[in-house]
């Protein structure tokens, strides 16, 4: 039988390695080391952020997942060959816009319906047609019923506007990072960025619109 472990024992025995704290420069120089607090401090911090992105740019975001971790199977790979020149952040989502275009085409999916630019408000967003959510029961599930019908306008955009507007209305990023994330001038970014908005916009409206001859009739009840 083995000699149970003296106190001793116990305060003398190493410590298990702790994730130190620190930004994204201490998170990188973990993973190139293969430091197994780095890969995890990696999932727990970016794994939501690249799945909600890779969802809202896929047809079918059932497949996000599978997405998601190539992903992040390219990140552990590559994390050698990242030299700083941009944030990590944005380094790996440029990694997920590829890979979720990758499989896209690998799906031979056909592109969404592009909605012609006319006028409009130049800054307006897509957020500026929703109503700020209420406190009554009514105004949640209006609330709700109105992010369903922008995520469903989302997905018939194009690809090439409706992932400049993700990154620029939801995941709030600069139009910077955007650029560097798309391989993009800043002048092409911004462009897309609006007629993507105005798409949107028109997109909107067509489900908001009531439909012709719809008439309702008031029914007593017994």
């Amino acid at each position: 039988m083995a000699d149970e472990p003296t106190g001793l024992d116990i305060l003398t025995a190493p410590e298990e390695p702790e994730a130190p704290d620190g930004g994204d420069d201490r998170l990188l120089e973990g993973l190139v080391e293969g430091a197994e607090w780095a890969y995890e401090s990696l999932i727990e911090r970016y794994n939501q952020p690249v799945y909600s992105l890779v969802c809202r740019l896929l047809w079918d975001p059932a497949e996000a997942c599978d997405v998601v971790q190539e992903v992040f199977l390219k990140v552990f790979r590559k994390i050698g060959s990242f030299r700083g020149e941009s944030s990590l952040k944005t380094w790996i989502y440029r990694i997920a816009v590829n890979e979720a275009r990758n499989h896209c085409r690998w799906n031979g999916r056909h592109r969404g319906p592009e909605v012609a630019m006319e006028g409009g408000d130049e800054t307006r967003g897509f957020r500026d047609t929703l109503a700020a959510t209420g406190s009554s029961p009514y105004e949640f599930v209006l609330d709700r019923e109105r992010h369903h019908l922008v995520e469903e306008a989302l997905a018939e955009l194009s690809p090439s506007f409706r992932s400049v507007v993700v990154l620029r209305d939801v995941e709030e990023l600069s139009y910077e990072e955007i650029a560097e994330i798309l391989g993009l001038p800043l002048g092409t970014v911004k462009s897309r960025l609006l007629r993507g908005r105005e798409a949107l916009r028109r997109l909107l409206q067509q489900r908001l619109a009531p439909e012709p001859g719809l008439r309702l009739s008031p029914q007593l009840v017994e």
